[in-house]
């Protein structure tokens, strides 16, 4: 077998290749993402089994049937809701996440609970010894699932023509290693390569495969940034050690929408999907505090009832700390900006502390007005009802803009038992206000809130 011996520059970030370093990739124009690679590369290619296949053809658009996307159900609501609806047949799908917040054991719970699917459980980081007392522990063992453990692409590809199965899962893409190039598994251009070869089989056979794949400390999936682009599906699972939650959340889907969320909680006996993630996320007081306020946040196509907190002191030091956890700190200046300029609130000297309670990340700007109702009990010493929650963006002339989907906001909040609801009037006559029970509290400026 003729080899070809040879040292190239790969992008981390888009995955180009160059005869020499340079500080800027030509391709992407990032700074600082070429990186050295020797590697040999050898002339006869890896198939998959696959040479009787037929080459396809160029057709006119208006003579290619469509197909329906057959869907697999993986027998968790939250896992399907977060994929579209089920998994599709052919897809490769990524799953990246931080060390030991749980990658493998949605997947190995996944694979337990598919019976009558046949799965295999491809692992190159655990021993079957070890995955064993893993589903032990997690749920009965399903006797159509196959534990492969095993990191050459090849010797993978046979047991796949062999078993056939109808589920593969790869955990991790990092440690698989193929004969087309020699190279150290995990580089970029072992993690490419060995992607592409999955990629192909999983669209000539129409099995799907799900990969997990690891992350750097900077949070991205480690390897070239076109591993993304080859996938189908990316999803991120994310969360906090020092939080039982986990969350699921898709950043790129060709076969669904890419806002979708799904909660989890972590306990011994594994992962419990979460149905009603509101009355986990807000927190059931004797009394209410100053700074706390409930805001309606719309997450994919499930609403969600958040606690914003919020705490303001007077500075210390020189200069006043911002912190935001689980909000962005860039619009809290905004937003500080606008009490401070339309309200006359004088934050310029004050300590201004906000956490979204229970570890969740928010970016749906209908929380700014539960922001803002937090931030101002907290500087007045203001207690806000416990049965009023707000939904509106806040902009900045301090008129409080409408917000879509307004009508499954208020009734998640009437289902929960809040009494009043704070929202922008300009979103009056986009709904009908009759089916509701829940009070509904028009206002149009920031400073009507003080009222």
């Amino acid at each position: 077998m003729a080899k070809t011996k040879t040292s190239v520059f790969f992008c981390k970030n888009c995955g180009s290749e160059s005869a020499k370093w340079q500080g800027r990739c030509s391709v992407c124009g990032e700074w600082n993402t070429i990186v050295e690679e020797a590697f040999s590369k050898n002339d006869k290619s890896v198939g998959l089994g696959k040479s009787d296949r037929v080459k396809p053809v160029p057709q006119k658009i208006n003579e290619i049937v469509p197909q329906i996307n057959i869907r697999l159900s993986s027998q968790d609501e939250e896992l399907d809701r977060v994929l579209g609806g089920g998994i599709v047949a052919g897809a490769l799908i990524l799953i990246g996440g931080e060390p030991g917040i749980g990658k493998s054991t949605l997947l190995l719970q996944v694979a337990l609970l598919m019976h009558n699917v046949k799965v295999l459980y491809i692992s190159g980081e655990e021993s079957d010894q070890q995955i064993k007392l893993r589903a032990e522990r997690l749920a009965k063992a399903s006797s159509e699932l196959y534990i492969y453990t095993e990191t050459h692409t090849g010797s993978i590809f046979k047991q796949m023509n062999e078993l056939q199965p109808q589920l593969v899962i790869i955990d991790s893409i990092q440690t698989l290693y193929t004969d087309a190039i020699e190279a150290t598994p995990g580089s970029i251009s072992q993690i490419r390569e060995c992607t592409g070869e999955l990629m192909r089989y999983a669209k000539e056979s129409q099995v799907p495969v799900f990969i997990v794949g690891h992350i750097t400390k900077d949070g991205a999936i480690a390897g070239p940034k076109v591993l993304e682009h080859m996938v189908d599906t990316v999803i991120q699972f994310e969360g906090d050690r020092n939080y039982t939650y986990r969350i699921l959340r898709t950043i790129k889907n060709r076969f669904g929408s890419t806002s979708e969320l799904g909660i989890y909680e972590m306990s011994g006996a594994g992962l419990r999907a979460v149905s009603n993630p509101s009355e986990i996320l807000i927190t059931q007081r004797d009394e209410q505090p100053t700074g706390i306020a409930v805001g309606a946040m719309v997450e994919g196509i499930r609403p969600i009832l958040i606690e914003a907190q919020a705490l303001v002191s007077d500075a210390v030091y020189g200069t006043p700390q911002r912190s935001a956890t689980g909000f962005d700190t860039k619009r809290l200046n905004m937003l500080l900006a606008v009490l401070d300029k339309r309200c006359g609130f004088r934050f310029g000297m004050k300590d201004v502390f906000v956490n979204i309670a229970g570890g969740l990340r928010v970016e749906d700007p209908a929380i700014d007005l539960a922001i803002v109702a937090a931030l101002i009990s907290s500087h007045n010493e203001l207690v806000i009802p416990a049965h009023c929650a707000f939904a509106a963006e806040v902009g900045l002339s301090g008129e409080i803009r409408g917000v879509n989907r307004i009508e499954q906001r208020i009734a998640e909040a009437e289902r929960l038992g809040f009494k009043r609801i704070y929202i922008s009037k300009y979103n009056q006559k986009s709904f009908d206000a009759t089916p509701f029970t829940i009070a509904i509290q028009y206002i149009s400026k920031v400073n009507e809130l003080l009222n």
